[in-house]
């Protein structure tokens, strides 16, 4: 069974979100894609008034229509700072085949986060672009060939619309009363419905 794994602070989810979700389940051929709202990701720190169940709930309405998507909260159970290596290792077993999906920044750093060799043998890394620019393409490149010689990794490029999103603008248009095109309508119409980002 091939398993995605897409994780993120998804505070909220948004257009981005859930077009790399839907090209990242075509692109790697996936069996299941679970999303993880993460409970507090160690490269940057979270804040803010929504809970975790909200999160996972506007995930759950993001993605519902993804028919392999399901959200988890596994990492938002076990608390504290989530490590990706965690994450795998939970997730691992005899018959899964782990896709981690990442961004272009995320993607470019990996060597130096905690465990990287472990991460990549639990996984095959699969990163999508995040701007439209041929440098940036030709450092994913270089990295995915650096991953491969040092750790025996195996990376995947997901052909995808190219989507840069600011989710601090987000927050900061809604938290102005502004209705915003880059969040899904269920969405939307569930941070209305609970006053969120007020």
């Amino acid at each position: 069974m091939r398993v995605g794994i897409f994780g993120g602070t998804f505070n909220p989810p948004h257009v981005g979100h859930v077009r790399a979700a839907e090209s990242f389940a075509r692109e790697a051929v996936l069996d299941k894609l679970l999303i993880i709202p993460a409970a507090s990701p160690p490269h940057k720190e979270y804040s803010g008034t929504v809970s975790a169940e909200e999160r996972l709930e506007m995930c759950r309405l993001a993605f519902s229509h993804i028919e392999c998507a399901e959200v988890s909260d596994l990492e938002i159970l076990r608390g504290g700072r989530s490590y990706t290596v965690d994450t795998l290792t939970a997730l691992a077993k005899e018959g899964v085949e782990l896709y981690f999906l990442c961004g272009t920044d995320m993607f470019l750093t990996m060597d130096s986060w905690y465990m990287p060799e472990k991460i990549f043998s639990l996984s095959k890394i699969a990163y999508i672009r995040r701007e439209d620019d041929a440098e940036n393409m030709q450092k994913l490149k270089d990295a995915a060939l650096r991953y491969a010689d040092k750790y025996g990794a195996e990376c995947l490029c997901i052909d995808a619309e190219v989507t840069e999103i600011s989710s601090t603008e987000i927050r900061e248009s809604l938290a102005e009363g502004n209705d915003c095109s880059l969040i899904p309508q269920s969405v939307l119409g569930y941070i209305k419905e609970r006053g969120l980002y007020k």
